[in-house]
């Protein structure tokens, strides 16, 4: 039997950005559910904060040059490869020089968020999906982790989802408590508009914060994890009334088993 191919998309993975909660699940989590059996890709950005040389991280060049239109705007993608020897694993890493090349994650030195995140987060997005079609690798599963993933799901079942290398797959959101507190700019929904996305979608995010950009997620998921102990209270209980699988936080001694069982029971 063919093993199942799982698509690991992260917001942050340890050892290239410190340890969190999010950041270790990035890292340890494809690791465990590879040594179960199945196949995997891992993706994340290159943040600027990055050390390229200490970590090794090269340039794909045929999975590179290729041009996003965000906004209106071309911006390259380039791709870059690291690899994690202890656990006999890649890293694809998402780098463009406008959005991922300052030496902070979503905020500056001074703690304030950036401007363009709604941007970061749409060429992010697709710049995994447009990378992972050039493997002409087709996932089983899609496993997204935090907020910057948020629009995956999203373009996958719009303007994606005639692709035939998506034809048959399963998405996961992992909702954490890493909330960000200022909304995206108030022109975001025209960005996905731009992009082909509309209707129903586009009304959900009016205000397009935190938890509006988390439901969107959640409403093109097939399932939802809560990765961390505590989440955003109005996420919570949305969460209760969604009609789908919701894996609820699982303590760090057990979660690899659970997540693999439950990546099997939503599959079948």
């Amino acid at each position: 039997m063919e093993s199942k191919k799982v698509l690991f998309i992260s917001q942050e993975i340890t050892p290239y950005l410190n340890e969190t909660k999010l950041s270790k699940i990035g890292r340890y989590l494809p690791q465990g559910i590879q040594e179960r059996g199945k196949e995997i890709r891992t993706f994340m950005p290159r943040y600027g904060s990055i050390n390229e040389r200490r970590n090794q991280l090269h340039e794909v060049i045929r999975l590179s040059g290729m041009n996003l239109i965000i906004d209106d705007t071309d911006h390259p993608l380039i791709i870059k490869v690291a690899s994690i020897q202890s656990a006999r694993m890649q890293v694809y890493f998402i780098d463009n020089d406008d959005y991922f090349q300052r030496k902070h994650t979503v905020n500056d030195a001074a703690g304030r968020e950036f401007e363009d995140n709604d941007e970061r987060a749409l060429f992010f997005a697709r710049g995994v999906i447009e990378t992972v079609k050039k493997l002409r690798w087709a996932p089983d599963l899609v496993h997204c982790h935090g907020w910057m993933t948020s629009l995956v799901p999203v373009y996958l079942r719009s303007i994606y989802n005639d692709d035939p290398l998506f034809h048959n797959y399963k998405i996961i959101y992992s909702v954490y408590n890493n909330d960000f507190k200022v909304p995206f700019r108030t022109n975001f929904a025209d960005k996905l508009r731009y992009d082909g996305i509309d209707g129903e979608s586009l009304k959900l995010i009016k205000t397009p914060d935190f938890i509006n950009i988390s439901k969107l997620a959640i409403k093109y998921s097939d399932a939802v994890i809560v990765g961390s102990e505590e989440i955003n209270p109005e996420l919570k209980k949305h969460l209760t009334s969604i009609g789908k699988p919701v894996l609820p936080f699982q303590d760090e001694a057990v979660y690899l088993d659970t997540y693999n069982d439950f990546y099997d029971r939503i599959l079948s």
